[in-house]
């Protein structure tokens, strides 16, 4: 799932850092969020990158890391089909939160696969284009800005999403603080949209078609992400 970037040489301007430490923050919880079934090679890495970035970013990224370090890799495994396979309220596919089972749900996956072919980012067949896993890697390869804006979008299911996980004492609670952590402030409409969902849940609309099935009922991707 790792993408070569360019390496520029020498001092950069702090606003450059900054997108940096972006880009390789949500590289990290790429990986995090994804299926953990190679997360033990990357564990090294991982943790380079969470102690090099800022506080609010880093600190429950390591938490994370500190509790995948101690469970076996089997019992983590479970853990993430349990979390986000049987919980319609932990969903990773970040469209669904937006447009529930409708036909507007297919435009935005088409959009988003768009989008990153043009930056560069191709999918495998059994990939869905609004897996969070995905749209962080997009935002690494992307860069700051638009992968800032592309994550602000779906503002409203991340927040939902994270508060789940958080009453669901799950540990990839914490990796979702940190992606919080690399956005602006919620606004008071994102609030609202939120709680919204929250109380509402997505729109229905049955259109026949199992790519756009709410993910429960979804054939589980087989590889890096589920």
């Amino acid at each position: 799932m790792t993408r070569q970037r360019a390496v520029t040489r020498g001092r950069a301007p702090a606003r450059n850092r900054a997108a940096d430490r972006d880009r390789g923050a949500w590289q990290a919880q790429s990986l995090l969020v994804a299926y953990p079934d190679g997360l033990a090679g990357h564990m090294p890495m991982l943790r380079r990158v969470a102690g090099a970035l800022d506080q609010p970013v880093g600190a429950p990224m390591r938490r994370f890391l500190d509790h995948a370090g101690r469970i076996p890799a089997a019992d983590l495994a479970a853990d993430y089909v349990t979390t986000f396979d049987h919980h319609k309220r932990c969903c990773l596919f970040l469209t669904y939160y937006a447009h529930g089972d409708t036909r507007k749900r297919g435009m935005a996956l088409l959009s988003l696969k768009q989008r990153y072919a043009a930056a560069g980012l191709r999918l495998v067949d059994d990939e869905l284009p609004d897996h969070l896993a995905v749209m962080l890697e997009y935002a690494a390869i992307a860069g700051s800005a638009d992968g800032r804006e592309l994550l602000t979008a779906h503002r409203a299911g991340l927040e939902l999403l994270r508060l789940a996980l958080h009453d669901a004492s799950s540990p990839w609670a914490a990796v979702l603080d940190s992606v919080s952590a690399t956005l602006p402030p919620l606004a008071a409409a994102e609030r609202a949209a939120a709680a919204r969902l929250a109380a509402e849940g997505p729109p229905e609309e049955q259109v026949g078609l199992a790519a756009f099935a709410p993910p429960d009922y979804m054939p589980p991707p087989q590889g890096a992400r589920r």
